[in-house]
């Protein structure tokens, strides 16, 4: 059973890199709309996946400090700031908070 699941995800794989080579290639090249937003998909994917990690603790909707973290540093990301301000204002709001 475990090789024909490596061989599935094997034959997945590469028909997935094929269908972007020969179907959406072309289609990013014409439509250049297309273009910015494929390349706006991978940050979105992991913003989301962050912010679930963030907020949810198994079925339970979490809000504390962690969330406010985030929350600075999504607005910094949007003003453009350098990675490290990033991640050093979010730890230091999480911080904060938690002291307070």
């Amino acid at each position: 059973m475990t090789v024909l699941a490596i061989v599935a995800l094997t034959i997945g794989v590469w028909g997935q890199r094929l269908a972007g080579a020969f179907i959406v290639g072309p289609l990013l090249d014409r439509r250049p709309g297309f273009a910015r937003a494929a390349g706006l998909i991978p940050a979105a994917v992991v913003m989301a996946v962050i912010v679930q990690l963030t907020v949810a603790n198994g079925r339970e909707l979490v809000v504390d400090a962690r969330l406010a973290g985030v929350a600075a540093a999504a607005v910094l990301v949007w003003r453009r700031a350098p990675f490290i301000v990033v991640v050093l204002t979010a730890a230091a709001v999480t911080a904060l908070i938690r002291a307070l």
